[in-house]
């Protein structure tokens, strides 16, 4: 392999450092390659954005009015596909809401939440109850063992 490949597939520190040292033994053909090369970037278009582009293309009417709009905003078709689709499934509306973290609940609501969240586990503990309550009287008539029914009319005739 030739020392130029060789300097192309090291970093930038290590082709500068191997550079001096050709230079030094005489080697002074081979140089770092001097072009930056730009790092792709993703864009990242706004909701705002997305619906404006999407009116506008709805609104062309004339033949080659949206191959115009889209060459004017750098876009593909492809691109307004996926938008109108967003669109229509309510995503973009979705995507307008403001992020971060929620307002913080007045006490009237912590209240409340703390009520809601007790009467559920309550109401959790309560249908438990009612299914071991089931299940003992099961298990009482199939031992043959009198109930708690059956021993309060078993007491009033007597």
């Amino acid at each position: 392999m030739s020392q130029r490949k060789k300097l192309k597939m090291v970093s930038s520190d290590e082709a500068r450092i191997a550079v001096a040292e050709l230079v030094q033994a005489g080697g002074a053909e081979a140089r770092a390659d001097p072009e930056v090369r730009a790092v792709a970037k993703r864009r990242q278009f706004s909701a705002a954005y997305k619906l404006s582009v999407l009116a506008e293309a709805d609104q062309a009417s004339e033949p080659g009015a949206i191959g115009a709009l889209l060459r004017r905003e750098g876009l593909y078709s492809s691109q307004l596909t996926q938008w109108r689709r967003e669109r229509d499934t309510g995503a973009l509306e979705a995507l307008s809401r403001r992020r971060g973290r929620k307002a913080k609940m007045t006490a009237e609501q912590k209240r409340i939440a703390a009520l809601e969240a007790r009467n559920a586990r309550l109401e959790h503990e309560l249908s438990q109850a009612h299914i071991i309550i089931d299940v003992q009287k099961k298990l009482c008539t199939l031992l043959g063992l009198p109930t708690a029914a059956q021993d309060v009319s078993n007491g009033s005739e007597s």
